[in-house]
């Protein structure tokens, strides 16, 4: 399957949210690190622009019913299946990860759209609940759209990253406005595409592409609200500009991820879940596993077997599923792992499989790879190194794993592979961490759209996913209506008979159901 056509770049250009000419600087594609297209370089005057217009179209389309709403991107939901092959071509090209993992964003895609189409319009029904005096109060609660959502999406997952959290966003009833990573905008401007086929007014869902000191920031100084994925320094930077303009902010930021493998656990089964946990897209993902905890019973066999694993696993950069790892997405990503590794070594880390660049690959490409003997004083050790570098670390009890896998600021995934289910359920609630997956390294809880997905500590601040990753694009109306009986009085009824009436009142409420 080749990479994308020059002319497909240059239809998908045509689809960015500003008219003018503009500078533009080249996209390359990841496996090759050759040009592969310009794309133009917005301004933070483009944003406003494009912010101005989704703010117009926003108004009409809030007007329309929910249901409405989530019936076209119910329609985008088909639109991303019919159109997975160009997809994954084009996720691959912009980051280079191998199919398996551009297939993995595809179907994310279309299934987080189905969920929210089919789901969303009941989150977002008015309902009743209980007012103060029963009969006598009515209450209703409602939801209202934020207005105009900024999404800053990032370049490992530049399909799900930028699309979405969007898709809630809309069904919502709100504008969005997205700034792709300039390393991967092409991605989505694929899907943006598919948007408006499946009739979403284009100024509902405007992409300007550009660098995050310019449109990044212009987007923070004038959306509703906001949605990062990111670092946890530029996530924290963002945090404190919605916070002085008192907007809504939600971000997933890094991790640096425990896995917990026990004594009696089949060493097959785990060895084969965490090379997928550890390797998909090359380690470049938030929820990915950098750390695996081994009780000693199984330490050994563990250790030997997984690095006899990773050493054959086939790393490619073939547009087809015939690779497990893909390259890299950048010189700078390759830095960053190689600089973990030499100090990792030089301070005493042992190196069971990989440990190379692979030039005669791909420019981007490194091997994946396992350490033992990693230390405190070790780079890798505490810091997340966002590659394929993941550290092996023996352990005397379960309890020593649970503790060695929470002493960290992150708290975004975390993965057991135990003796049994119980006593992965056990090590699962003492965790720290946003999600837990057992017997799996991250995709059963992040495919799980109907449950919340995101971080604690420093990895994050909101869930997306579930009601919560809809109802955070809301502002919750509560209208409640006094009848028959005033909270200020009866009328008739003496003030000081009716003050003292009311103590005894509220404390009767207990007695009904619910109160």
């Amino acid at each position: 399957m080749p990479k994308p056509s020059p002319a497909y770049f240059e239809r998908l250009a045509e689809l960015i949210a500003f008219d003018a000419e503009r500078p533009t600087k080249p996209v390359l594609e990841a496996f090759s690190g050759a040009e592969m297209a310009q794309i133009p370089v917005g301004t933070a005057a483009d944003l406003d622009i494009a912010v101005g217009r989704a703010r117009t179209a926003q108004v009409e389309w809030a007007k329309r019913s929910a249901a409405d709403r989530a019936r076209i991107l119910g329609k985008f939901s088909e639109l991303v299946h019919d159109a997975s092959d160009e997809l994954m071509d084009i996720a691959q090209a912009e980051t280079g990860k191998a199919r398996i993992y551009a297939q993995e964003e595809v179907i994310d895609v279309a299934l987080s759209a189905r969920y929210y189409a089919q789901q969303g319009p009941g989150m977002l029904a008015d309902h009743s609940v209980a007012g103060i005096l029963p009969g006598a109060t009515d209450v209703r609660v409602r939801y209202q759209p934020k207005g105009v959502v900024g999404v800053i999406s990032p370049w490992n997952y530049p399909l799900t990253l930028a699309v979405s959290d969007a898709v809630p966003a809309l069904i919502a009833g709100n504008a969005v406005v997205v700034k792709p990573d300039s390393n991967t905008p092409y991605c989505c401007l694929a899907l943006a595409e598919l948007l408006y086929k499946a009739g979403l007014p284009r100024e509902l869902f405007a992409v300007v592409p550009g660098p995050g000191s310019v449109v990044g920031q212009a987007i923070a100084a004038r959306a509703d609200y906001l949605m990062f994925t990111g670092s946890s320094t530029t996530g924290a930077t963002l945090a404190e500009q919605a916070g002085r303009r008192l907007i809504g902010f939600s971000a997933e930021l890094g991790g640096k991820n425990p896995m917990i493998v026990t004594d009696g656990v089949n060493v097959d089964d785990a060895v084969a879940g965490a090379a997928r946990a550890c390797y998909s897209n090359s380690g470049q993902l938030c929820i990915s596993i950098e750390r695996i905890y081994v009780e000693r019973g199984v330490a050994d066999e563990f250790t030997r077997k997984f690095g006899e694993f990773v050493s054959n696993m086939t790393v490619s950069s073939t547009y087809d599923y015939n690779a497990d790892m893909g390259s890299l997405a950048s010189a700078q990503q390759v830095e960053a792992v190689q600089e973990h590794l030499d100090d990792a070594v030089a301070k005493g880390a042992t190196v069971i499989a990989g440990g190379r660049k692979r030039a005669d690959l791909g420019p981007f490409f490194f091997e994946p790879t396992v350490l033992t003997g990693v230390t405190e004083a070790m780079l890798c050790h505490s810091d997340e190194t966002f590659g394929p570098l993941v550290s092996i670390y023996p352990v005397d009890s379960v309890d020593e794993a649970i503790e060695r896998a929470n002493d960290t600021e992150y708290g975004l995934n975390a993965s057991v592979f135990a003796g049994s289910s119980d006593q992965a359920q056990k090590i699962a609630e003492q965790l720290r961490a946003g999600t837990v997956n057992i017997n799996e390294g991250y995709a059963a809880a992040w495919a799980s759209t109907a449950a919340p997905m995101g971080g604690m500590g420093i990895s994050g601040v909101g869930r997306r996913h579930g009601q919560e990753g809809l109802l955070k694009y809301c502002e919750s109306q509560t209208i409640a209506a006094q009848r028959l009986i005033g909270l200020g009085g009866i009328k008739g009824v003496p003030q000081s008979v009716f003050l003292k009436a009311v103590p005894i009142l509220m404390r009767s409420l207990k007695y009904l159901p619910g109160r």
